[in-house]
């Protein structure tokens, strides 16, 4: 009992130097959070395609386009987060300094607005639930929050398991394998999803207007992601199911916590490190690494 006391410090200087790490590499990943946000080369939706208001409001006109540009008096039309809008036409305006591209789009049989692609893009997201997932989840302000939490979590997380000798995934940890399996595939897609958004970001925005989760209706590169994201599916449910019966109810809640602050380094780690291809040799020793706790847990 004595001897964990005494050591525990060093172990808190230890967590402590981690949080920091965890801090500038949340840094780094808030910096590098939107670049795959390249211009357009292509465009991934047209005519009926449909949309739906992300933003509080968007202004558009109802008029012509080229009232617009020749700064003739306009009047506008207002459309409302929520509403669901249907691009009906497109005009390329060459004397437009700002965008000369202008879509035109409906809120219904009565109600139309035109105005340049970029205004209107950031302003939407497609009407489809995982498009939307996508665009919440690369959302910068929900990811400095989640990183923050995250990396509190983590370091107050793994102080109690220290301090209360508990179990927490590859040390001390239980005797089966799907929490180590899961910290494993998380890496992997966290490292894949990175290398998507540096090796063909053209993909990942095909992919965000016409999404599937069929991995094998897409690309090479997506649909070896979208396995992994079922993989966490699968792996965390038997995980979850595998911790709760070996467990009691308080300890597998403490082990779980501490299954969650793993992820959200592993995630934060393999992120970052992927856009400076140092992620890749991670990966292959992270993996060799936890095969070898896996099968001797003890050690």
């Amino acid at each position: 009992m004595n001897r964990r006391y005494i050591k525990l410090p060093s172990l808190w200087r230890g967590w402590g130097r981690l949080s920091l790490l965890l801090v500038s590499l949340s840094s780094c990943l808030l910096l590098t959070s939107c670049y795959h946000k390249k211009p357009l080369t292509e465009r991934y939706y047209g005519e009926n395609y449909n949309f739906i208001v992300r933003t509080d409001s968007i202004e558009m006109i109802s008029s012509q386009p080229e009232e617009e540009v020749s700064n003739m008096p306009t009047d506008t039309i207002v459309f409302y987060k929520d509403e669901q809008l249907v691009v009906v036409d497109f005009r390329i305006m060459p004397q437009d300094s700002i965008d000369s591209v202008w879509v035109q789009v409906a809120h219904d049989q009565f109600t139309f607005g035109w105005t340049r692609e970029s205004t209107l893009l950031p302003n939407v997201d497609p009407d489809d639930p995982i498009s939307q997932f996508i665009s919440t989840f690369s959302n910068r302000h929900l990811l400095i929050f989640l990183l923050i939490i995250s990396v509190i979590a983590a370091v107050y997380v793994v102080r109690i398991v220290y301090r209360k000798n508990a179990r927490i995934v590859f040390f001390n940890d239980i005797s089966t394998p799907y929490p180590a399996a899961l910290c494993l595939v998380i890496a992997t897609s966290a490292t894949l999803y990175a290398t998507i958004q540096m090796y063909a970001p053209d993909m990942w925005r095909r992919f965000y207007f016409h999404p599937t989760l069929n991995p094998f209706a897409a690309g090479l590169l997506i649909g070896l992601f979208l396995i992994t994201v079922w993989l966490i599916v699968i792996v965390g449910l038997a995980a979850v199911d595998e911790v709760r019966k070996r467990l009691p109810f308080g300890e597998a809640f403490l082990y779980l916590c501490g299954l969650a602050a793993v992820i959200a380094a592993l995630y934060i780690v393999f992120s970052v490190t992927t856009l400076y291809y140092v992620g890749y040799p991670l990966l292959i020793f992270y993996w060799m690494w936890a095969l070898r706790r896996i099968k001797n847990p003890q050690k």
